[in-house]
């Protein structure tokens, strides 16, 4: 990660986060995520494929469009790393890693994370975080993650791990709520919601195998076993008719993971 010091948009973000009152508006927060993605532009490694981004985009928005009536410009990110990992930054920015769209095995399943990462979006758990942090060093943290000012370990990890720990990790009432409104909004979007707990269930497994891999998706989603249950529950408590015909898999979604499999070893920047 190369040095580089504060630009002064960066500086007016740190300066709003430390001192803003309570309230933040729709506006604050898409250019709260606005600044915030241009940062990720810089800090991370995105896919730049046209195609991969194109499906990305369109899976992505298809949920989107059934989840917030807000009229968000949602985008939709792949990151170049072989690391597991998603996380939302407020006012739409979705990222996903190519590690995790490798270990799916259908397409209801990213979906399935799409709403996941929609949901925190759409509960502010970003914005409540940040509000929360009046008065202590949310800027600090915001500064440390986006940047490369501060030479200690703390950075790196911050931008390994994503966007959404910038601002501290979610709560476990949090991620039950973004599980809650992902199987929503799948189900909205004529998808198969089936594709969360079995998400969970593919990263718990590998998790049990090679735990390195996984270390930053569980480091930014605490995720307890209880987790996978408690969606199948979900699940199983909704009317047989309503999950009929909802779609699992596509070719458009093999056709885009093998693309996402055939790009060149990720490179550090």
């Amino acid at each position: 990660m190369r040095n580089r010091t504060l630009t002064p948009r960066l500086a007016v973000l740190c300066l709003f986060l430390c001192t803003s009152a309570c309230a933040v508006s729709t506006q604050q927060e898409v250019e709260i995520g606005a600044n915030y993605a241009k940062e990720i532009a810089k800090e991370m490694p995105l896919v730049m494929d046209p195609e991969i981004n194109a499906y990305i985009a369109t899976l992505g928005g298809s949920i989107a469009r059934v989840a917030d009536d807000r009229n968000l410009d949602w985008r939709f990110h792949v990151v170049d790393s072989k690391d597991v990992n998603a996380f939302a930054v407020p006012g739409g920015f979705i990222y996903v890693n190519r590690g995790l769209i490798e270990r799916a095995t259908n397409m209801s399943q990213v979906a399935g994370v799409l709403g996941h990462e929609i949901g925190h979006v759409t509960r502010r758990h970003s914005v409540k975080q940040m509000q929360k942090a009046q008065g202590t060093n949310i800027g600090a943290t915001v500064l440390c993650s986006v940047t490369s000012v501060c030479n200690s370990g703390l950075s790196q990890a911050a931008m390994q791990i994503g966007a959404s720990a910038a601002f501290a990790k979610f709560s476990r009432t949090d991620e039950a709520e973004a599980d809650d409104e992902g199987l929503r909004y799948v189900i909205k979007a004529g998808i198969h919601p089936d594709g969360i707990p079995e998400m969970f269930e593919i990263l718990q497994q590998e998790r049990k195998a090679r735990p390195s891999e996984l270390e930053t998706w569980f480091l930014s989603h605490p995720m307890e076993e209880s987790r996978i249950a408690e969606t199948k529950a979900a699940i199983a408590k909704l009317p047989p008719e309503q999950l009929k015909g909802l779609k699992r898999d596509s070719r458009e979604f093999q056709a885009f993971k093998a693309r996402v499999a055939g790009l060149p070893e990720p490179k550090k920047k």
